[in-house]
C-alpha cells in the first residue's frame, strides 16, 4: 500500500466512529446532490469513497429495488460505521481502492463521490479508473456539502487558483480522464460538478 493510501486510511480511520455526529446536518444536501445526478430506476451506481455511507439511502431511492448500489471505501473503519448505521441494507459495501476497482469495464451507469477528489493520490489516473467502470454516456458527480471557500476557512487555509476543484483546473483534468464536465456549482453550502463519460 502506498504512503498516500496509508495516510488516507489513518486520517479517516481515526475519525470514522464520530464522522456522522460531526456533520449531522449534511443529510438533505446528499439527497439534493443525488437528485442532480439524474439516476433512473434500474440504474447501477457506485458511491466511490463512500465513507459511512450517507449517500447510500438516496442512491437506493433513486435507482429503486431493481437498481444496483455499491459503496466502495479504502478505510475499514468507515465501512464498519456504515454497517453500524444500517446502511449496508441500501447497497453492497466493498473494501476497495478507487484506483483499482474490482468492477468490469462499463458496468455502471453512474458514479457519485462526496469529498473524494481532493483525497485522490493521483487524480488523473484515479478519475480515469472511475471512467473505466462507467458506460459511455454514464455520469459522474463530484460533490461536497460545503463550497470551496467555506471549506478553506473551516480548514484554516487559503484558497488558491491551483485548487484541484477550481473550475479552470477541474474541467481539463476531467477532460483528460475520459469525462466531459457538464455543470459546475461552487456555493457556500455545496460544491457540485457533474460530468458525462466520453463515448
Amino acid at each position: 500500500m502506498s504512503e498516500d493510501h496509508t495516510h488516507v486510511q489513518e486520517f479517516f480511520g481515526a475519525r470514522a466512529a464520530g464522522w456522522d455526529r460531526k456533520f449531522p446536518d449534511d443529510g438533505p444536501a446528499f439527497g439534493t446532490a443525488v437528485a442532480g445526478l439524474g439516476l433512473r430506476s434500474g440504474d447501477r451506481v457506485l458511491d466511490a469513497g463512500c465513507g459511512t455511507g450517507r449517500a447510500l439511502a438516496p442512491l437506493r431511492a433513486a435507482v429503486g429495488p431493481s437498481g444496483t448500489v455499491l459503496g466502495a471505501d479504502l478505510t475499514p473503519q468507515m465501512l464498519a460505521a456504515a454497517r453500524r448505521a444500517g446502511r449496508a441494507a441500501e447497497g453492497a459495501l466493498l473494501l476497495a481502492d478507487v484506483a483499482r476497482l474490482p468492477l468490469r469495464d462499463g458496468s455502471l451507469d453512474a458514479v457519485f463521490t462526496a469529498g473524494l477528489v481532493t483525497h485522490l493520490p493521483s487524480p488523473g489516473p484515479n478519475l480515469r479508473e472511475l471512467a473505466r467502470v462507467v458506460r459511455p454516456g454514464g455520469r459522474l458527480a463530484l460533490f461536497h456539502p460545503i463550497g470551496r471557500a467555506a471549506l478553506a476557512v473551516r480548514q484554516g487555509r487559503v484558497l488558491t487558483p491551483q485548487d484541484l476543484r477550481a473550475e479552470p483546473v477541474l474541467g481539463p483534468l476531467l477532460a483528460g480522464s475520459g469525462w466531459e464536465m457538464t455543470s459546475y456549482a461552487d456555493e457556500d453550502d455545496r460544491f457540485m460538478a457533474l460530468a458525462v463519460r466520453h463515448s
